[in-house]
């Protein structure tokens, strides 16, 4: 008897799997673009990324010379790693296309813009972090985000109570 497949586990197999994101980013930014990238990773990083040990809430992106390099991310070593575990804070290596780095690098030169890592997902197996170039909230901005979703909230209570 042949084995049937189910077409949506392969849907499923396909997907993008968010492992972390960087909420605070969207918090004290404001995203103008986003590239997707791919990360340059050891056995035991790839491993504790499944397992969803990494932040990169205190992360940002660095363009050198030619490369692209995610500085700060946390991957915690793999528990069954033993000696040929990895340094937890090194710098890795971002891989996109040459045409994309020295985009990202004109936006970093302008005045007051960042490369902050947004996501880190798992897509087909490999690892892949969305860099984006980001403005600087003021004070101001926050607050106003902030009484947005407060509101909002309020007119979601209020729709709710009343079904």
């Amino acid at each position: 008897m042949a084995k049937r497949t189910n077409p949506n586990q392969q849907q499923d197999s396909n997907r993008d799997r968010v492992v972390t994101q960087n909420r605070r980013a969207f918090f004290d930014y404001f995203i103008d673009e986003t590239v997707e990238a791919g990360v340059v990773l050891t056995g035991s990083e790839i491993k504790s990324i499944r397992e969803g040990k990494v932040t990169i809430s205190e992360a940002y992106v660095r363009v050198d010379g030619d490369e692209l390099w995610l500085i700060g991310a946390n991957i915690t070593p793999y528990v069954h790693g033993a000696y040929a575990n990895h340094d937890p804070n090194r710098p890795r290596k971002l891989l996109v296309h040459k045409s994309q780095i020295v985009q990202l690098r004109e936006a970093a030169e302008r005045h007051g813009m960042t490369l902050v890592p947004l996501r880190l997902r798992l897509r087909r197996g490999l690892a892949k972090v969305d860099v984006g170039t980001a403005r600087g909230k003021k004070l101001y901005d926050k607050r106003q985000v902030q009484a947005e979703r407060d509101s909002q909230r309020q007119i979601d209570q209020a729709l709710a109570s009343r079904d």
